[in-house]
């Protein structure tokens, strides 16, 4: 992963972790699905970041990259990086596809939010 992604502080996922992590949460969970080669992904990761640690323990926040992971990339039908989803018990609830400016992030997933 190269430096300053801003992935390295969200919690990687793999194929072999993806159930326990996301499927099984007790919270809301967004998946970054991201790759090295995409420069798009780096901003993401940056504005996912900053994210988790504003929503706290409401949402978890972690990535997978689309290249180490391709069953999870597969089974959730990933044809574009950056892809985020956010998944409550087990469903996938939302999704954006490609790059959006951080406050346009932070309201989609607020929609997510118990309460």
């Amino acid at each position: 992963m190269p430096q300053d992604t801003g992935t390295e502080r969200l919690t990687a996922v793999t194929d072999e972790t993806f159930a326990a992590t996301v499927l099984a949460a007790d919270r809301p969970v967004v998946v970054d699905f991201w790759a090295e080669w995409c420069p798009p992904c780096r901003v993401v990761s940056k504005h996912l970041a900053e994210l988790a640690e504003e929503f706290g323990d409401a949402l978890r926040f972690v990535a997978v990259n689309t290249d180490e992971n391709p069953a999870t990339t597969r089974d959730h039908r990933i044809m574009s990086a950056p892809t985020m989803l956010v998944f409550r018990r087990g469903e996938v609830v939302g999704s954006i596809v490609g790059s959006r400016p951080k406050d346009h992030l932070r309201r989609s997933f607020a929609q997510h939010l118990d309460g």
